[in-house]
């Protein structure tokens, strides 16, 4: 019988698998985002990202009917009227639409987080919240713009309650408006990570 007919000198030696040093075991970094500190993590961040959004949306609210509410009473009386100037219309006409917009956004939030329950697909909802906030925000802000020039012009001549109404709108429009751009952050985040909260 030759040496190659012996099965134990045919069989292929594989090497055996050797564990790492019992040192670099134990100096193992541990993997992030993974196992159940990841998934708790991640649950308290979605959590944190939705209760964030709704304290913003809430605070949109405020200031947009805040300014809705001070530019529609700034009636006194003859040029003092905010009807009669298109700049102040216009503030009002967007400080309705944030106010509403803002109103159904903390509304289905406040379900959303009661009930558990969506009233849409996460995917819709996501989409709407990052168009919508955007939306807004742009609105916003370009009706407190169009009004600074007019009301620094009235004021030129004197402060009144007129112009100081219309400068506490216009504020409150510009609060408004830095309170839908950081809401329209969290949502392009949700949007890309596509975590759907």
């Amino acid at each position: 019988m030759t040496s190659t007919d012996d099965p134990k000198k045919t069989a292929v030696e594989s090497p055996v698998p050797t564990a790492p040093p019992v040192s670099e075991v134990e100096n193992q970094a541990p993997a992030t985002g993974y196992g159940v500190p990841g998934i708790l993590r991640r649950g308290r961040r979605d959590d944190l990202l939705k209760r964030g959004s709704l304290a913003l949306r809430g605070l949109g609210l405020l200031f947009s009917l805040l300014a809705f509410i001070i530019m529609a009473s700034n009636r006194h009386g003859n040029w003092r009227d905010f009807d009669k100037y298109e700049e102040y219309r216009y503030v009002l006409a967007i400080a309705i639409l944030s106010t509403l917009y803002a109103g159904v956004q903390v509304l289905r939030q406040v379900h959303e987080l009661s009930t558990g329950k969506q009233l849409f697909s996460q995917r819709n909802l996501a989409l709407v919240d990052f168009f919508g906030d955007q939306v807004v925000a742009y609105l916003l802000i370009s009706a407190a713009s169009s009004a600074v020039p007019l009301t620094n012009s009235m004021r030129e001549g004197g402060d009144n309650i007129f112009t100081d109404a219309s400068a506490a709108a216009i504020s409150m429009e510009f609060l408004a408006f830095l309170v839908f751009a950081f809401s329209a952050l969290i949502s392009g985040y949700k949007l890309s990570n596509q975590s759907y909260i």
